[in-house]
């Protein structure tokens, strides 16, 4: 595992986020219990990157931004997570949700990788920059996240307020 260049965690109105950076772009942005903490940085790339980040994710938050153009350094992920988290960000813009079935319909896969493709989307370490919160189940229900249902929940509404899903939990 690999020390990241800069890292922080940052309180936000969500709760407090663990995020990470590389000289290249984000790493790491995850829920965590740990309280927060000033930014801690070995190079000043990856410390412009996480205050652009906190920033970003700040402005989203708070209803104001839909999209995050604060680069991020995937390079510690595979192929095919790489590919599903594309293919995701591609698909599902802001405001909108995609089903499990949709998305491995989209990557041109079976209904049998519909495990695997969850399996990618629960490995996502850059939460909420690549949105796997707009995953949903085939009947609109939600499904897990690694941030928890009740913050998948959050980031729906917060997106659109004529999402009606039903909560699920």
């Amino acid at each position: 595992m690999q020390i990241p260049a800069a890292r922080t965690v940052h309180a936000s109105t969500l709760g407090n986020l663990r995020i990470e950076a590389s000289p290249k772009g984000i790493t790491m942005v995850v829920f965590t219990d740990d309280a927060p903490s000033p930014p801690i940085a070995e190079n000043s790339c990856a410390l412009e990157y996480l205050v652009t980040a906190i920033t970003q994710i700040d402005g989203y938050l708070a209803g104001a931004r839909h999209e995050f153009t604060v680069p991020t350094d995937r390079s510690a992920m595979n192929a095919f997570d790489r590919r599903v988290l594309e293919t995701l960000e591609t698909t599902t813009p802001h405001g909108h949700t995609i089903t499990y079935g949709a998305l491995t319909r989209a990557l041109g896969r079976g209904p049998a990788d519909a495990r695997k493709i969850g399996g990618a989307l629960s490995r996502n370490r850059l939460l909420i920059l690549i949105p796997c919160h707009r995953v949903v189940g085939a009947d609109g229900s939600l499904t897990g996240y690694a941030g928890g249902l009740a913050a998948k929940r959050a980031l729906l509404d917060l997106e659109s307020a004529e999402l009606l899903l039903p909560l699920g939990i």
